[in-house]
């Protein structure tokens, strides 16, 4: 019990926080260059969280073909450049990631 508590404490705090940030916004103007600073922040994020699981298998550096998560990611990326579109990304890559493991 004690966890849902903790997580729904954290989930409160953490609404408060962006009710707050949406309130500040309407009251100053952010300077130009923070908002091209904070339009970077989403992709280095997930690129932190995906690069990983990409590149490592089981705590080691796997650049090879055997890799079947690199292997969606890199048809992930192509789908991505020709169609630019995140819903077909995102279902092209795991398609990918999910035949790659049934028929390796």
């Amino acid at each position: 019990m004690n966890i849902w508590l903790i997580m729904l404490l954290g989930g409160c705090l953490i609404i408060k926080k962006k009710i707050s940030l949406i309130y500040l916004f309407g009251r100053f103007q952010i300077p130009e260059t923070m908002r091209k600073a904070l339009h970077y922040v989403p992709p280095a994020v997930l690129s932190a969280i995906i690069f990983p699981e990409l590149f490592l298998h089981d705590g080691t550096l796997n650049l090879s073909f055997d890799n079947t998560r690199l292997v969606a990611g890199l048809v992930a990326i192509v789908v991505a450049w020709f169609s630019k579109n995140t819903l077909i990304t995102i279902i092209a890559g795991m398609i990918a990631l999910y035949l790659l493991q049934f028929f390796l």
